[in-house]
C-alpha cells in the first residue's frame, strides 16, 4: 500500500455543516449589500468640441435641468450621470449628450443616452435623438466628445439569464452625424468582463 506524501486535512471533505456556514455567509453579505448602497450618481463629464466654427463664443450648450426624458421612472426621478457637449453636426451651436437613468436604491438600472439641442430662436432645450434606449438594458460609461464623434463603452449582458448586478459585454461604441441621422459604429473588440 503506497502513503499518500500529503496528509489527510479536515477541511478537504466537506460536510453539511460547511455549506451551512458558506450559506450564512452569502446571505450575509447579500443582506448587508441591500442595506448599504452609494449616493445617486452625480458625476459630470464636460468636454467641450475643438474643432473651429463660426459660432459665437457666448452659445451655451443646452441643460438638462427640467429637460422630459423619454425615460419611465415611475414613483423616482430621473438622474443625469454624465453629459458631454459640443457640435456633433457642425451647424455651429453646441448639443449635449446626456447619460440618464432612474434613480434606485439598488441593482444597476439601465441607462438611455439622449441627444439635446436648442434651437436658434428658443432657449428650450429638446431631445433630438435617442442613442442608447434604456430597454436594451445597457449603462453607459466613458463618455467623450470630440471633433464631431461621440465616443463611450456600453456594459451589457450576453443573455437574459445574466443577473442586473453584473454586466458580462464590454462594447466601445462610436456615433457621428452623417448630415440626416447619428450613425453607430461598434469596435470589433466587443469583448467580456
Amino acid at each position: 500500500m503506497q502513503q499518500s506524501a500529503v496528509p489527510e486535512l479536515a477541511h478537504t471533505h466537506t460536510r453539511p455543516i460547511h455549506w451551512v456556514a458558506t450559506a450564512t455567509a452569502v446571505a450575509g453579505v447579500v443582506a448587508l449589500s441591500s442595506v448599504v448602497q452609494p449616493g445617486s450618481a452625480t458625476a459630470a463629464q464636460t468636454h467641450t468640441d475643438t474643432r473651429s466654427t463660426s459660432a459665437p463664443a457666448a452659445v451655451a450648450p443646452p441643460s438638462t435641468t427640467g429637460v422630459d426624458f423619454p425615460l419611465h421612472c415611475g414613483p423616482v426621478k430621473a438622474v443625469v450621470a454624465k453629459k458631454a457637449t459640443g457640435d456633433l453636426d457642425g451647424d455651429g451651436r453646441p448639443e449635449t449628450v446626456a447619460v440618464v437613468h432612474c434613480d434606485s436604491a439598488m441593482g444597476t438600472p439601465p441607462d438611455g443616452l439622449y441627444v439635446l439641442t436648442r434651437s436658434a430662436d428658443s432657449s428650450t432645450p429638446r431631445v433630438v435623438a435617442t442613442l442608447v434606449d434604456p430597454k436594451d438594458r445597457l449603462t453607459v460609461t466613458d463618455l467623450t466628445l470630440h471633433a464631431g464623434t461621440l465616443d463611450a463603452t456600453l456594459l451589457g449582458y450576453s443573455s437574459d439569464a445574466v443577473p442586473d448586478c453584473c454586466p458580462d459585454l464590454k462594447t466601445p461604441t462610436k456615433w457621428h452625424w452623417n448630415g440626416n441621422a447619428f450613425i453607430r459604429t461598434t469596435n470589433a473588440d466587443t469583448h467580456s468582463v
